[in-house]
């Protein structure tokens, strides 16, 4: 059952035309949305990375700069 109805010069619009553009639109949005959740796991991923090097060579650094040196020295 389709139902029709009237607009502008005669036109008409039935269920089945407002059904099949809102599937395009939701089509389009989720190619998008998928687009944009590719480039956020890249993003996230990267700064993990990025976060965990500073952590480590920041923490090597300190370790190095306390470390004692001890000397033996024979007589």
């Amino acid at each position: 059952m389709t139902v029709t109805s009237r607009v502008g010069d005669g036109a008409t619009v039935s269920r089945d035309d407002i059904e099949r553009k809102l599937r395009e639109i939701r089509g389009e949005a989720g190619e998008v949305a998928e687009s944009g959740r590719s480039s956020a796991l890249v993003v996230a991923v990267a700064t993990a990375v990025a976060v965990v090097a500073m952590a480590y060579l920041l923490g090597r650094r300190k370790g190095r700069r306390r470390t004692t040196v001890v000397e033996v020295r024979r007589v």
